[in-house]
């Protein structure tokens, strides 16, 4: 059961989660991360530092749909494997409601660049 990044990282994108995964399986767009189903290897490591508690198990009922965006932007933003500062704003964005139809793009993010 990999590990699936759900709609509170929008806005937020704490990459604490990032730092512990040792198969570098997330990546980044321009106001969210994911994780890529394939290159989890459901060691657990990464739910407990997300500070804006956004990961989940990919079984758990009624995130199917976060469960298929991460598959699909994980194939095409690019890869991050360091953590990074996080914007000014994260802590502000933490649990506001609608996040997703409001902030969410399908840009890319810069990744480890």
């Amino acid at each position: 059961m990999p590990y699936v990044v759900l709609e509170n990282c929008i806005k937020c994108k704490f990459t604490d989660c990032v730092e512990v995964c040792p198969v570098d399986c997330f990546y980044e767009g321009e106001t969210m991360l994911v994780i890529h189903p394939d290159e989890c290897i459901d060691c657990g490591v990464c739910e407990p530092e997300c500070p804006a508690d956004a990961i989940r198990p990919d079984s758990e009922p009624g995130i199917e749909s976060w469960v298929k965006l991460n598959a699909e932007m994980a194939k095409i933003w690019p890869n991050i494997t360091q953590k990074k500062e996080q914007s000014e704003e994260s802590d502000s964005f933490n649990g506001l409601p609608r996040k997703f139809e409001r902030y969410f793009t399908r840009n890319p993010g810069k990744g480890d660049l």
